[in-house]
Parts: structure tokens; sequence; C-alpha cells
């Protein structure tokens, strides 16, 4: 059969997910709104089609337009990249009622790892280290709550089921705090997300963020590509990340890998996704698995040489993994910088024209972008414009060149946060290795 396949995204991993295409030689139609019309990455593609006006709730998000753009197309297959409607059950399951094939796992996977509490309990049954928490959604009942609160232990975390992105969220470090906690996180839940369920979970003070990748056919093979750290982050988002986890064994990788590819097979999983963790104490600790491609893919396939992006449409057209865990190699080191168009010490986003624009180059240096001299950033959407990802021999000479390419980029026209990544490459901390997700608060605090 041939397939033809409709971009549901834009930017950076839209150009990513074309050149996925071109390198297999599939057709593709780029969905894009009003205001990436003029983009160039759209006016290159193999077509095009207007969603609707710049807001993403008229184009990005919506639903209906999407299906129709992929139908009008002649698409056989649709990409949802990562963000907007990548982790969107009801979106999945619209374009699969259309004869439509979405490059991602099916809905219901999908639905079972948005609700965090139930994907609490696919984790437990597979045995998948989790955090001490509530059996379940957490009751109306005060008291109760304050029963279960301090069966875990103080200080705990009080989340939404149905949360993300580091919204519905709170922390208690004290019962007299928590009736109130859990009231407001309950009445944010259900504002943000539409489901006021909330669960449980015992705090951990000074973690790490770990994930790991895997991929998964419709043939019943899975394997992991390993593990990533992310735990240089500022407001619950990733500016810095790397492979493999400096510090961590890789035998506990091992270990707990296998049991996050039973928890695949469980659900019927297809398709690339990234079990996340806290580690601490030499332990990792579930917190939620994405279903979808990641923004750091790149350090996985640097030290792999995998190509997660053309995997997951390998698997969607219906052909098996074509490798075992036998086969994988772990080869050196990868750093990436998530470069924003935003200001280095203010981090207030900073739309316009790049009036220059010079990628950095040299030996083990790899640029993801969709911008070029004169391309507008627009003020409607996530600041990311380009990530710099860095691979050399070991973690020191990863760095090293990353230091390098820093040096060497130029951007004009707008701010960005390449001068906070230059100063990172040089902390202490950071080099040393290891430092937790509140480490770069803390430091942009002093």
């Amino acid at each position: 059969m041939t397939h033809r396949l409709l971009i549901a995204n834009r930017g950076e991993v839209a150009a990513r997910i074309q050149r996925a295409c071109r390198k297999l030689a599939i057709p593709h139609v780029q969905a894009c709104s009003e205001a990436d019309l003029p983009a160039r990455y759209v006016q290159e593609a193999d077509a095009a089609i207007c969603l609707g006006p710049a807001r993403a709730r008229d184009s990005y998000l919506d639903i209906a337009a999407l299906v129709y753009a992929a139908r009008a197309t002649g698409a056989t297959m649709v990409h949802p990249g990562y963000g907007f409607l990548s982790e969107n059950a009801a979106f999945a399951a619209a374009v699969e009622a259309e004869g439509l094939i979405f490059v991602g796992p099916p809905a219901t996977a999908i639905e079972a790892m948005g609700n965090k509490i139930r994907a609490r309990e696919v984790m437990i049954a597979a045995g998948v280290p989790c955090i001490p928490g509530s059996p379940g959604p957490l009751p109306q009942d005060a008291e109760a709550v304050r029963g279960i609160a301090r069966e875990i232990g103080y200080p705990v975390i009080v989340k939404a089921a149905g949360g993300g992105g580091g919204r519905g969220m709170r922390v208690v470090r004290t019962e007299a705090e928590l009736t109130e906690a859990v009231a407001l996180t309950r009445e944010e839940a259900r504002a943000a997300f539409g489901n006021p369920e909330l669960y449980m979970e015992r705090f951990l003070t000074a973690p790490r963020h770990v994930e790991i990748q895997i991929l998964c056919d419709g043939h019943g093979n899975g394997i992991h590509l390993g593990g990533r750290d992310c735990s240089m982050q500022r407001r619950h988002q990733k500016v810095i990340e790397e492979a493999p986890p400096p510090g961590v064994a890789p035998a506990l990788i091992e270990r707990v890998a296998a049991r996050c590819l039973a928890a695949c097979r469980t659900m019927g999983y297809r398709g690339a996704g990234t079990f996340e963790f806290l580690y601490e104490g030499g332990e990792l600790f579930f917190i939620e698995m994405n279903t979808r491609l990641q923004v750091e893919h790149p350090v996985t396939e640097m030290i792999t040489g995998i190509d997660i992006v053309e995997a997951q449409l390998r698997i969607a057209m219906g052909e098996p993994l074509g490798f075992t865990q036998a086969d994988m190699r772990f080869e050196g080191h990868a750093v990436e910088c998530r470069i924003n168009a935003e200001g280095p010490e203010t981090m207030l986003p900073s739309p316009g024209e790049v009036s220059l624009w010079q990628p950095p180059e040299g030996e083990g240096v790899r640029v993801d972008t969709h911008i070029h001299a004169a391309y507008v950033v627009p003020p409607h959407y996530d600041s990311l414009i380009a990530k710099f990802i860095a691979h050399g021999p070991d973690r020191a000479a990863a760095i090293a060149r990353m230091e390098k390419a820093l040096a060497g980029a130029r951007i004009e026209g707008i701010s960005t946060n390449i001068p906070l990544h230059r100063d990172l490459m040089r902390d202490a901390a950071f080099r040393a290795g290891g430092t937790g997700i509140d480490y770069l608060e803390g430091r942009m605090a002093r």
C-alpha cells in the first residue's frame, strides 16, 4: 500500500518528521496555521494545508480540522509530533475512526497512560517500581485523606489524575496544610483538565529525572533504547538532556526497562514511548509514561544509531522492528540544549524576525531546527526554535563539543537562552553530573 502522511504539528518537530519522510520516500502534507503558512519548512513540504487562524485552539488543537485535512489531502497516516494533540486519546480515536493510521499507540493506551492513577495501577501490576502513594483516587472525606497522608509519610505531593506539564500538583509538608492544598488542587484540576480526581505520593526531596525510551511494533516485539537524564529543568520544563544518565547503573536501567516492556505488552502498546522516573538513593520510581515522541529523542538516537522517527513510521506501516535487544549498542555520550526564543535571564518569550542565523558546526554536532535568516518567530506558540546536540566518546568530550557549538552559534534579531546554556556547560555541578531537578531553579534564584 502507498502511504501519504499528514504532519499534524509545527516548527522543529514538523521539520524533523519531514526529514524522516524524505528518507523513507513517504509523500507528506504539512498542516499549518495562518501564522505558519509563510514558513520555509511549510513551503518546502510536498504539500501543505492551512487549518485556520493562528490560535492553537483554532488550528493545531482542532481535531475536526485535522481529520478533515487528512481526508481532503488523501493522507493515510497522521503523525502528531509532540505537544498539541500528541497525547490526546480522542484525537487518536478520531483518526482511527476515519480508517487512517495514527502514528503512535492505540487510543486505549493513550487514555490509560493519560490518567495518572490508571497508569500507576498498570505499572504496579507489571512490577515497575512506583513511589509509595494512595491506592487510588483520593476520597472526598478529609479525615480519610489525612489518614492516607500519615501512612505515606510527609512530605507528600498531591497530583491531578489527568494533569501534566507541571500543573495540577502541590507539595504538602505538614498535616495542617493538607485539607486546603487538596481543595485547591482539586479545583485547579477541574478547571485545567476537566477531571477533579487526585492522587497522592510521597514527595522526594532531591531527585533526578531519568527516562527510559522504548519501541514496540505491532507484532509483539519490544526493545528499550537506554536511559536519559533530563534533570536540568526550570518550571518543570526541561532545558538540557543527556544520554546515558550519568551515575545511574546500566543494570538498573536494564532491569526496570524489562518491566516497562512487560507493561507495554499488557497494554498492547505500539510505537515509541518514554517511561519517566524520579531517581533517588540508587532507585527509580515511576511518575508517568509519555505516549509520543519526546523533544529529547536525539540524544538517544546519537548513542544508539536508531532513527526513532523512522522507526515510528515503519511501525505505523505495519513493519516489524527488524532488530532485537541483543542488537542494541550504546556508544559514547550525547548532550542536548534546547534553544528557546526567550530572554536568557527573564525567560520571557522573544518573538520577532531572525536577522542572522549561523548554526553551529563541528565534529559530533547536530542541529534540529526549522528557522533561518528572515524567519519570523510567531508569538502564539512554544518558544523552542532549535536543538543543539553534541556527541562524543564520553561525557567530557560531549560537553566540550557542546561548548564549542554554543560559542560558534549566532542568532540575531531575537533574544535566546544560548547565554544560559554557555554558563551551564561551565557550571561545576553540571560538569560533575548528577544534579537534581531543583538545581537550576536554585542556581538562578541565587
